[in-house]
């Protein structure tokens, strides 16, 4: 497994997408997005999108250099359409007009359609934090991969549509991230890229039966990954369906729907909370952060180290890939080799 300085990754990802057509600007915040999620220990939307991203603007399914259109707005609701865009590069411009409005109302969300697949969910939470906004966070597939099937199906029906809640801290942000299936696609793909088994709960065959292979869900019939929740898999699943319909429903675009086939994007909905407006910034940094610390000096059972909050692994994986550097699968790094090659960019050694 190769392993690169943070940067040097930065600077790849960004020649590998301005090769393939991608305005500078846009090239750097998907690049940086993408390593960040590298370095946070989420390699399942890290580098490892590059293909997918590039083979969408190959096609002309994604889109570069195009406007985010705002179709309504009241003080404290937009509704965009990202033209399909590039995600990150849509939905931070769609996070960036929800700050100022948030700050006059005291809320506002928005929403996106027609826009490319956003990355982790948890670097805008980030981004709201240090704004001191609360941020409430989702995604669908656009109505489009649908890998997570009902308690008892054999089809997928949803995605995997993530939940991200954060809150500014007088310290670091709380940012809880989780998809509403127990593994996310892309942490499968790396699972396949490597070549090696997923964990034992995670997927079900195009039957319906437990499988460890992550070729399962790319086989035909496609396989499923399993609702998060184990026993009680219906909780993961409902939270799952009611955000598919939230996303979609509120946004314009398609809910989850096996008719619907549109390329690799996301329908988002944010919603920004400002503090001061609530009952004050002081009232709620004060609460939050001694919550925060109660959890963590909890009594630890015996064996226990430390007990984290949401936040925490991708702050220490984020320090620990800053210093060592970044390890990339063969799997995955074979295949930005030859995508290097085949635009003409040179691979770092």
């Amino acid at each position: 497994m190769p392993t690169l300085a943070a940067d040097t990754l930065r600077s790849f990802a960004r020649s590998l997408f301005e090769a393939g057509g991608v305005p500078g600007d846009e090239a750097a915040i998907v690049a940086g997005s993408l390593v960040d999620a590298n370095l946070c220990g989420h390699d399942s939307h890290g580098l490892i999108r590059i293909p997918q991203y590039l083979r969408g603007v190959k096609d002309g399914l994604l889109q570069t250099g195009r406007p985010l259109t705002i179709v309504k707005e009241t003080p404290a609701v937009l509704i965009a359409d990202g033209n399909w865009g590039l995600g990150q590069v849509q939905a931070h411009r769609l996070l960036r007009k929800l700050v100022p409005m948030a700050r006059s109302v005291g809320l506002a969300a928005g929403t996106l359609r027609q826009c490319g697949h956003i990355g982790r969910l948890g670097e805008f939470a980030e981004v709201a934090a240090r704004e001191k906004l609360a941020l409430i966070a989702t995604v669908n597939g656009h109505g489009f991969g649908r890998n997570v099937a009902p308690p008892g199906g054999t089809t997928g029906r949803i995605g995997t549509n993530p939940l991200c809640l954060g809150v500014p801290t007088s310290g670091d942000p709380v940012v809880l991230d989780i998809g509403t299936s127990i593994a996310a696609e892309g942490k499968v793909r790396v699972c396949f890229n490597k070549g090696v088994p997923v964990p034992e709960g995670w997927l079900l065959d195009g039957a319906g039966k437990p499988t460890t292979d992550p070729g399962a869900l790319y086989a035909d019939p496609r396989g499923t990954i399993q609702p998060l929740g184990g026993p009680q898999a219906y909780k993961g699943f409902g939270i799952g369906l009611l955000l598919d319909m939230f996303a979609g429903g509120l946004s314009g675009a398609a809910c989850s729907r096996p008719e619907v086939n549109a390329p690799l994007g996301n329908a988002v909905l944010f919603i920004a909370l400002d503090i001061n407006t609530f009952a004050g910034a002081e009232h709620f940094l004060r609460e939050v952060s001694a919550l925060a610390e109660a959890v963590r000096t909890c009594p630890r059972a015996e064996g226990v180290a430390e007990i984290m909050l949401p936040g925490d692994p991708e702050r220490r994986a984020r320090v620990q890939r800053q210093a060592a550097g970044i390890s990339l699968d063969d799997g995955t790094w074979k295949q930005l080799s030859t995508l290097a090659q085949s635009l003409g960019v040179s691979v770092p050694a």
